[in-house]
Order: C-alpha cells, then structure tokens, then sequence
C-alpha cells in the first residue's frame, strides 16, 4: 500500500495538472479566432524584434531569479543554486493562475525537495506579487503624466497596493482578519499557518528589502515593456514611443493582475489593444491585436512553457526522492 505522503503528492500534482489544462484551454478557445486572422496578417513582420523579445523575456526572468535568491537569503532558507533555479522556473507554469497564486507551487516543491516548511517559503511568493504590482506601478506612473492614458487604473492599483501594505505595517488589523476567515471549525486549522504566513511576508515587506526587491522588479518588467515596443514597431507603418509602450504595458498587466483572472486573460489582452487604437499610438485595430498577440506569446505564454518544462523535471526529482524514502 502506498504512503499517505505518496497518495498526497500524487493528488497535489493531479491538481497542477488539471489547473494548467484548463486554462490553456480556455485561452486558446478564446484567441482562436483572432490566430486565425493573425497567420494571414503577419506579412511584412520583423521577426528579429519578436526574436529580441524573447530574449528580454528570459531577461526578466533572470533578474527576477536575482530577487527569489534575495527573498530565500532573508528567509533564512538555504536551497542548492541548481534545485532553487528549478523551483523558480516551475513557478512560472502557473503564472496564468488567478494572481499568480498558482506559484505557491514553489513552496510544495522546496518542501518535497529540501523539507523546508511551506509557512517559511510561502510569504516569499506573496512578496514577489507585491513588489511586481509596486514596479509596475513606477513603471506605469512615470509616463500617465506624459501620456495622459490610463490613470485611472493607476490610480486605482495605487490604492489597492496602498491599502495592502498598511495592512501588513499594522499587523492588528490583518490577525484580525485572519482569525475571523478562520472561524469555521473546518478553517480553523489554517488560522496558525496563516498568521505565520503573514508574518513572514510583513517581514520581507519591511522597507530595506521591499526597496530592494522591487530596485530589481523596475529593471525586469522593464525589459518586458521594451519587448512590446519592439514587437508594435515591427509591423509595417506602425510606430509607439517607448515611453508610451511602458505605460501601456505596466498599467495593463496591472489591470489583468488586479482582475484576479486567471493570467489576466482578456483583461490584458482587451485594454492592451484598447490602449494601443485609441491611446496617443493610434494604431490601426487589426495591427493593435496582432501586436498584442505576439507580446502575450513571447511574455506570458514564453514563460508557461519554460515553466512546463522545469515542472515536469521537478515532478520527476520528487517521485525520486519519495522512492528513495520508500526504500529507506
């Protein structure tokens, strides 16, 4: 008979699984039509700009892997370069999930692979989204002034991020949100782990580390930004500034961030183009959807499959190890 620890890991992965299917799925029901349109559309594309873009994707998450080490050093949590690398790159598959918490995946496996609680771990992943959501913001706010667009969604996500983070600089007021979700005698079981949780992130939230983490958040999402400028210029008579491309860029990924749909799906994509017709671009609608199909597939998509890969090696290190323990 197998262990119960086995029996866990299998459901847990059968979850992942099934998660990541469904909105692959999801997704490519709803772009089909428009890839349909876009395979005929894509005479005169400069496919050295997609190209450039890809790599500042893998720029980004680079620089991202900088602040996951950051984040595991204050932690106190020490994790093998290689097997931490693997771990970062398996979060990625989960990046369309709501909010990105699908990346918790990442505490499961450094809990699996090097038995570190996932209490200790977990705030890790909510601090990224925290200081992702607060470089987009700088990203975003240094050009509405120039441009004009979309402050009203900054304005918004400023209050969001805001508010956040007073609740975590005023710890009364989030254990007492804490302890009254966990009331029901089902949750209450979660009420310790959560108020550890929330302790941790508070911690990484702490002004010196989230200066930090996010001093290197600006840099990452700004390859990204320029990765879309590059794509939009490609096309043929098409033409937006690179600071207006940051904008648009920062204020929609926080918008699809904010929506809480899984990757942001629609959300993005629909204020993306928006943005790109009627803002100061003023590209025309059939190369504004093109273009955005393209970034979305060398940014989110790109990352979904680097983390695919890097999941399914993971998955393969820990039915290893939970054979070798067997054993033992």
């Amino acid at each position: 008979m197998a262990a119960p620890e086995v029996c866990y890991g299998k459901s847990v992965w059968r979850w992942i699984w099934i998660a990541i299917v469904l909105v692959i799925a999801a997704a490519a029901v709803a772009a089909l039509g428009d890839v349909r349109q876009l395979a005929t559309r894509l005479g005169g594309f400069g496919w050295s700009a997609f190209a450039a873009a890809l790599c500042l994707a893998l720029a980004n998450y680079g620089i991202r892997f900088v602040r996951w080490t950051l984040y595991l050093r204050r932690q106190g949590v020490t994790v093998p370069p290689t097997t931490s690398a693997l771990v970062f790159g398996a979060g990625l598959s989960l990046s369309i999930t709501p909010g990105k918490l699908g990346e918790l995946v990442k505490s499961y496996l450094l809990r699996e692979l090097c038995d570190i609680p996932v209490t200790r771990t977990a705030p890790i992943v909510i601090a990224e989204r925290v200081s992702d959501l607060i470089a987009l913001l700088v990203l975003a706010v240094a050009g509405v002034a120039a441009y004009g667009i979309a402050a009203a969604a900054v304005i918004a996500a400023a209050a969001v991020i805001t508010a956040g983070l007073v609740l975590l600089a005023w710890p009364r007021p989030a254990r007492a949100l804490i302890d009254l979700v966990t009331r029901a005698p089902r949750l209450a079981r979660f009420r310790a782990p959560l108020h550890d949780i929330h302790g941790g992130l508070a911690a990484l939230c702490r002004p010196a580390t989230l200066t930090a983490a996010t001093a290197l958040a600006v840099p990452a999402w700004a390859c990204e930004c320029v990765g879309f400028a590059l794509i939009v210029n490609a096309f043929p008579g098409a033409h937006v500034e690179l600071g207006l491309a940051i904008v648009i860029y920062a204020a929609t990924t926080i918008a699809g961030a904010l929506s809480f749909l899984p990757g942001g799906l629609g959300v993005t994509e629909g204020a993306m183009a928006m943005w790109l017709v009627r803002g100061a671009a003023h590209i025309e609608r059939p190369t504004a959807v093109d273009a955005t199909l393209l970034t979305r597939i060398a940014t989110l998509w790109f990352a979904v499959a680097l983390g695919l890969v890097c999941l399914a090696v993971a998955r393969r290190r820990v039915r290893a190890r939970s054979r070798d323990a067997l054993r033992a």
